[in-house]
């Protein structure tokens, strides 16, 4: 493993190498099984995991048993900003590689763990908590995983495809789901009702264990970041990484918060709440809300790359003011397509959500490692990121439910999406984009 000289200086090439398409492989593959674990989790606990570990409320209050079964997605949100805290500190002081290991070694052993848990009915009490547990684990390691992949891609990046590398760790996040809502579609197809419910909802977990040997032999083969191994050479890790964040660097950390806000909201309503409610509420059956599902994802992935595209053409902040605004004007007007019940329009009205999704979503990679400095980034970038989906996505879902349970009014979960818009619009709008900084360390003088 070859290290960078002390006076190293940008050569400003833009030709892709070999090793540069392996770092996108590894990132993209890596990013797309952790996010597919995650993603089963969510689209299981709207279709099943309320009546199998949430018993005696699913009997009593079929709603209240949904409700609780997407407060679980919510919880595991909420221990995120720890993971990206402690694999901040490893990847700061360690490396991008060795962290982004055991983020992926985590992730794949709890998500295979909820795939043998007992439910409710075998296991009383003991079975919810089991999984809340391992829920818990999926997020700490959810918050250290996107930080690294995000580095290892834009770090490489030659300078002038920064947002293009760094969007396909970001497509790591549609693939996940695609590959999820496949999976439930096939064994769903495959198994009837009263399989799928006693054991065949199993199987998407336990398929994770092959997933994971997939990504590990993929992540082992990749060089560390270049500018963590310069970073070595020069001594420049700071001694409390996590405190000089904090210290000098808050104001990043909050807008970085922000700017995700909006993004993984209504990124969670398309991945768990829009087949529940197309299930259950307006009862299109289950195969053609599945399928809508993948279709809407495969645009999500399509307008993602977009994005990252667009993003070293128009800049970053443009890139995004321009998929927010777009995410504003559609939350709205979007339910009146989805309430016809008509698949074909819930497809138009999740896919042109998903092209929004993509261009607030492609260049992010690229705009968060430029907003923070090479030894504090891996800890920035993750807690923004970390804490943008605990005030976006952890309780989306939920509150998604909670609106249809309170006022039956689908329109007012498109307010709820059009106002966080407004504000992530607002945060995107004060970053000043840097797409020519150096990220490597300075030179000590």
């Amino acid at each position: 493993m070859s290290t960078l000289a002390p006076d190293a200086v940008p050569t400003g090439g833009t030709e892709i190498t070999a090793e540069h398409k392996k770092v996108l492989a590894a990132t993209l593959i890596g990013t797309s099984i952790e996010w597919y674990d995650y993603f089963i989790y969510a689209q299981a606990a709207g279709l099943v995991l309320g009546p199998m570990f949430f018993g005696p409320f699913a009997q009593s209050n079929p709603e209240l048993s949904q409700i609780i079964a997407f407060a679980t997605i919510g919880i595991a949100f909420l221990f995120r900003p720890l993971g990206a805290v402690v694999a901040g500190e490893l990847g700061d002081r360690f490396g991008r590689k060795m962290t982004l290991i055991i983020t992926l070694l985590l992730m794949g052993a709890s998500t295979a763990l909820i795939g043998l848990l007992p439910t409710y009915a075998q296991a009383g009490v003991w079975a919810p908590i089991l999984l809340i547990f391992l829920r818990v684990v999926q997020g700490f390691s959810a918050g250290g995983e996107w930080g690294g992949a995000a580095l290892m891609a834009v770090e490489h990046a030659p300078p002038d495809k920064r947002s293009f590398f760094g969007s396909f760790p970001q497509i790591g996040t549609p693939i996940g789901m695609i590959v999820a809502t496949l999976t439930l579609l096939i064994f769903t197809a495959l198994l009837t009702k009263e399989q799928f419910l006693a054991w065949g909802w199993r199987l998407p977990f336990l398929v994770s264990i092959l997933l994971i040997v997939v990504g590990l032999v993929i992540r082992r083969k990749v060089e560390e970041s270049p500018v963590f191994l310069e970073m070595q050479v020069r001594r420049q890790q700071s001694s409390a990484p996590l405190r000089y964040l904090f210290r000098h660097h808050t104001r990043e950390v909050v807008l970085a918060a922000l700017i995700f806000m909006a993004n993984n909201a209504a990124g969670y309503l398309l991945i768990a709440f829009f087949i529940s409610y197309g299930q259950k509420t307006l009862h299109i059956e289950g195969t053609s809300m599945l399928t809508v599902a993948v279709l809407a994802a495969v645009g999500w992935l399509f307008f993602t790359l977009l994005g990252g595209l667009l993003g070293d053409k128009l800049g970053r902040v443009r890139t995004f003011q321009i998929g927010y605004a777009m995410l504003a004007i559609w939350a709205i007007p979007m339910w009146w397509l989805i309430d016809t019940g008509n698949p074909v329009l819930f497809f138009v009205a999740a896919v042109v959500m998903a092209a929004a999704l993509g261009l607030s979503y492609g260049p992010q990679a690229a705009l968060y490692a430029e907003m923070f400095p090479p030894n504090v980034r891996y800890s920035g970038v993750s807690i923004g990121y970390a804490l943008g989906s605990v005030i976006g996505g952890a309780f989306a879902a939920t509150i998604a439910q909670w609106i249809i349970s309170t006022w039956n009014q689908s329109w007012l979960i498109g307010v709820y999406v059009a106002v966080l818009s407004v504000i992530s619009l607002a945060a995107v709008s004060v970053v000043r984009s840097r797409p020519s900084a150096d990220l490597r360390p300075h030179r000590a003088t």
